[in-house]
């Protein structure tokens, strides 16, 4: 009876667990390395989408629901191209990845579908966005057709960034052997933070408001609905597979990640008192959603080379991974508590201090991440047991109701330690 307890307490060697560290992150200690890499780039670069968001809330709070939309576009993006890059990751495991960019290649067909889906997805955000707002009695909300304008111009913009990176990240997948599983999923949601908010405030300068606005709006939302019938026509199976599969999880994903934005846009003004909770927040539940992700890729990619077995309870394999992405959680946990004072110093503030900022960001994260870790892989398995693609399925709704729970989980503890 004793050798098990000493065959776990042997498990809990330091070298047992950063050999299991780096399983983790990939096959290699320098696979490893690029995955611990992307994670603190990710929170490092929220800081700045932190900062971003707090300038510009004066802007969003003269354009209402515009923080009711950020949520959303910002993982509208991370969702997107996320499961393109976890199907492109997928594809080059399996060995049907090629880098041609023709209508018919895997990565033509991939890119076809992902900016399609961004803009029909961008009319719905608006759309969505919008109901919400007017339902739950927030008043002086802008049209759904200048919204629409706003949505569809950042959504485009952004997502030419976040593209053109995740198929340079292919392309160096391919070259030098990294494995996407583990870069896809934290440096999209990087680009998704970084990018698509300065993106949503020139649309939102730039598309004015009134008639003309409107008109605009009106052919965007008529153009990016005809662009996606004609890629659907046109285009071949794989395309069709990938829009019949994400839409309905992206627009599921969208509705959760608008709730979020309405916590945001209904406690806004606690959260400005608290300046460095509200910096913190992209970073948290980016983290949060990238750790997730990459547990979902590795799930994901185990599952299509039949290394995991889609079982109710996981597996030892999966149980490791599942703790190894709670411990990284906690070195995230003070890096972002840490990088999210240092950027509400440069704003002018430090509210609520170190020690108070660090309670929030710890008791949010260990609600947060109990709940990524057990969405991520019932997720993911769920999707395989329907005979729909992991790929397209697992991010997304990690993501999506990481925004939704991990902003709550923040504001929650602010109110609960009596912060506001």
């Amino acid at each position: 009876m004793a050798r098990p307890t000493r065959d776990r307490v042997s498990a809990l060697r330091p070298d047992r667990l950063g050999r299991r560290l780096v399983d983790l992150l990939g096959p290699t200690g320098g696979a490893a390395r690029q995955s611990l890499v992307a994670l603190i780039f990710n929170s490092t670069t929220s800081f700045a989408a932190g900062g971003m968001l707090v300038g510009f809330n004066h802007t969003w709070q003269d354009l209402p629901p515009m923080l009711v939309l950020i949520p959303a576009a910002i993982g509208l993006r991370g969702n997107v191209f996320s499961t393109l890059g976890n199907r492109l990751s997928t594809a080059i495991h399996t060995g049907t990845f090629s880098r041609s960019l023709g209508r018919d290649s895997v990565l033509g067909q991939n890119l076809v579908a992902s900016f399609g889906l961004t803009a029909v997805m961008s009319v719905l955000l608006a759309i969505v966005a919008k109901v919400i707002a007017v339902g739950l009695g927030i008043t002086g909300t802008i049209s759904v057709l200048d919204l629409a304008l706003i949505s569809i111009v950042g959504g485009l913009l952004g997502s030419v960034v976040v593209a053109a990176t995740t198929v340079a990240l292919t392309a160096g997948a391919v070259r030098f052997g990294w494995d996407l599983d583990n870069l896809v999923a934290p440096t999209v949601s990087t680009l998704g933070d970084v990018v698509t908010i300065p993106a949503l405030f020139l649309a939102a300068k730039l598309a004015g408001h009134g008639a003309p606005s409107s008109v605009s709006g009106s052919v965007l939302i008529l153009a990016s609905l005809g662009g996606v019938l004609w890629a659907w026509r046109v285009g071949a199976d794989p395309l069709r597979q990938i829009v019949k599969e994400s839409t309905p999880v992206l627009a599921g994903a969208l509705v959760l990640s608008s709730l979020a934005g309405l916590v945001l846009q209904k406690q806004s003004d606690l959260l400005e008192g608290v300046r460095a909770v509200f910096v913190m927040q992209p970073a948290f539940v980016s983290s949060a959603g990238a750790l997730g992700g990459i547990l979902c890729g590795r799930v994901a990619t185990n599952l299509h080379l039949g290394l995991t077995t889609p079982t109710l309870s996981p597996g030892t394999a999966t149980r490791r991974d599942m703790s190894l992405v709670m411990g990284l959680a906690v070195p995230l946990v003070l890096f972002n508590t840490v990088g999210a004072l240092v950027t509400a110093w440069i704003g002018g503030s430090t509210d609520p201090g170190f020690w108070w900022l660090l309670l929030v960001a710890t008791v949010a994260s260990a609600f947060t991440m109990v709940f990524v870790v057990a969405l991520a892989y019932y997720s993911t398995i769920g999707a395989w047991r329907l005979n729909v693609d992991p790929d397209s399925y697992g991010v997304p709704i990690v993501t999506a109701a990481v925004d939704f729970v991990g902003t709550m989980a923040l504001v929650f503890t602010v109110v609960t330690l009596g912060l506001r």
